[in-house]
């Protein structure tokens, strides 16, 4: 990189100073400058090698997009890339997550675990923290030489721990319910006795729907309408019959959650019922070599089976409460730690009472799956905290404070605050919560109680300071990992690689911290809840053909050449 006699004073996230130097005014504007940043953002976020600047393509791009006149543009180089550019990006990026960490003193904040196995067999792990201000990657790790030594674990965590201040850390979620996250709760839990540990909600339900897509009564109409769906997207000739009557639609609803899908598609064929049976009743099928085979008359035969669609509707209702969980859950519009509890609660009652008509031959089975899973691995004392402290169900007829509820609430308060007077002055405000006296009166009616809790405890609570402090931080939490972010694990991967010269090391670390910061700055929540994801996987086990091989005269078949 070309200096000239002007430097710049950064801050690294270690907190030591270092100077770099930087193009001057005169060979560049600010106008320029920030145009290159742009440039470097998307790289770094993308995580794109930087030798694609000197591509005669990219140059073409920027040119085409400037428009006649623009040829000559300058345009930044690998070394600008990884020098002066990623310094200036890194000190914005640094002073937005400080931002945000000024506000976990007050909110309270959730460590987000992001762990997988690459194909090295290597156990990796990012760790983020969410609040409500935002979400920010603190570093990665390598925990696969830990083996069975917790201690060496404990310590990754204190690190982060540290890090985030333990005062403001009010749980960990973890993404999955195998590995080595779950051999080291317990341990975790003992020694950090004033935080929670629990999974993803959104991993958790989905656990609840592979166990329920097991069941014997339920699996036989899945497999049923799996047939159904490879044998179409198998054949072009066929998909495109088919999509002749359901106007293009398709009959695979591919989902962000992969546990879903298959009760989506399953819905949606439901709903396509008189499409496909008119389809497979048309004169297109019935003059199709299909018609005279013996696989296209099976596939014929069960979709006009009713009792294949009298299954099917069995199993929705089974599966379809969970399903429209994870959309609730999905949604941004709240944190989400306030509403879990009644959430999976109203799953159970409508699986119950509005699906099996209170049948408890029909509903106990599927009641059992899912408090196999609420009970082992998502739920606390926090989520039942959360519940009592929102507002729009505390102070509604349907509240219903039980044993579980009362003793979870008391449990949460006294393993989140270890000042017992501090414990003393809010159980006596918990009874002004309760009573709805003060300023409480006013929360308490309908108009307001819907606002979000934490919202709600900023405007309402203040005659009771300690209990205010206490519900923020309670309300301010999430019930979801880390999963829903999308981040590319692929940086971390490099990042983690061993054999690397300490420059190296360093410039891999503020690129994988600006690259995570970036996509976690720039992720749009899903304010909808939509679950459906956009495109079908070519690889989805309802498409992939498994049969024997039947030549034909579509059998170039790619089902995609018909998109």
């Amino acid at each position: 990189m070309a200096a000239s006699g002007m430097s710049l004073n950064v801050v690294d996230r270690d907190g030591s100073q270092s100077t770099v130097g930087i193009r001057n005014e005169e060979e560049m504007n600010s106008s320029l400058r920030e145009s290159h940043k742009c440039i470097g953002r998307f790289f770094y976020e993308m995580g794109i090698d930087f030798e694609f600047v000197h591509y005669p393509s990219f140059k073409n791009m920027i040119d085409a997009t400037l428009g006649k006149g623009q040829e000559d543009y300058p345009i930044p180089n690998s070394q600008d890339l990884k020098g002066w550019i990623l310094e200036e990006v890194l000190q914005e990026m640094l002073q937005y997550v400080g931002e945000i960490k000024n506000s976990w003193a007050k909110t309270g904040c959730s460590i987000l675990l992001d762990e997988w196995t690459d194909k090295n067999g290597r156990n990796l792990v990012n760790f983020l923290v969410d609040c409500p201000r935002g979400q920010v990657y603190l570093r990665s790790s390598n925990v696969s030489d830990f083996g069975g030594d917790n201690e060496a674990l404990q310590l990754v965590f204190d690190q982060v721990i540290e890090e985030v201040g333990a005062d403001n850390v009010v749980q960990v979620i973890a993404g999955s319910t195998t590995g080595w996250t779950e051999a080291f709760r317990e341990q975790f839990e003992e020694r950090h006795k004033k935080m929670f540990w629990s999974v993803s909600a959104s991993h958790c339900i989905g656990l609840m729907l592979d166990h329920i897509g097991k069941m014997v009564r339920f699996r036989e109409a899945l497999d049923r309408a799996k047939t159904i769906t490879k044998f179409v997207y198998s054949h072009a000739t066929v998909l495109k019959l088919l999509r002749s009557y359901t106007q293009g639609q398709d009959l695979i609803k591919p989902s962000k959650i992969k546990s879903a899908a298959p009760f989506l598609t399953l819905e949606n064929m439901v709903l396509q019922k008189q499409n496909l049976e008119e389809a497979f009743a048309s004169p297109e099928w019935k003059h199709s070599i299909w018609a005279s085979r013996l696989e296209g008359k099976k596939i014929a035969d069960l979709i006009w089976d009713q009792s294949f669609w009298s299954g099917a509707m069995i199993v929705l209702k089974a599966a379809m409460p969970l399903v429209n969980a994870l959309s609730l859950i999905n949604k941004a519009d709240k944190p989400t730690i306030g509403y879990i509890y009644e959430t999976m609660d109203q799953v159970k009652e409508t699986i119950r009472d509005e699906e099996f008509r209170d049948d408890e031959s029909q509903y106990m089975p599927i009641w059992n799956a899912i408090d196999e899973i609420w009970n082992t691995h998502l739920h606390s004392d926090l989520h039942v905290m959360g519940y009592y402290l929102n507002p729009s169900f505390f102070y509604s007829e349907e509240f219903h404070c039980d044993a579980e509820v009362s003793n979870g609430q008391l449990s949460c308060t006294v393993r989140m605050i270890d000042d017992q007077r501090i414990q003393h002055l809010i159980s006596k405000q918990l009874k002004k919560y309760q009573e709805a006296n003060g300023a409480f009166k006013k929360g308490s009616a309908f108009e307001s109680r819907n606002t979000p809790p934490a919202e709600w405890w900023l405007n309402y609570g203040n005659h009771c300071p300690e209990l205010q402090n206490f519900a923020i931080k309670v309300v301010s939490q999430t019930c979801d990992g880390a999963t829903r972010f999308g981040l590319k694990r692929s940086v971390a991967e490099k990042l983690l690689a061993q054999g690397r010269n300490p420059n190296e090391e360093k410039l891999l670390k503020d690129l994988a911290f600006v690259h995570y910061n970036l996509q976690l700055q720039n992720f749009e929540p899903n304010k909808s809840g939509d679950i459906i994801a956009e495109e079908i996987d070519s690889m989805d086990d309802w498409i992939v053909y498994d049969g024997p091989e039947m030549m034909g005269e579509d059998d170039e078949s790619a089902w995609m050449d018909l998109d």
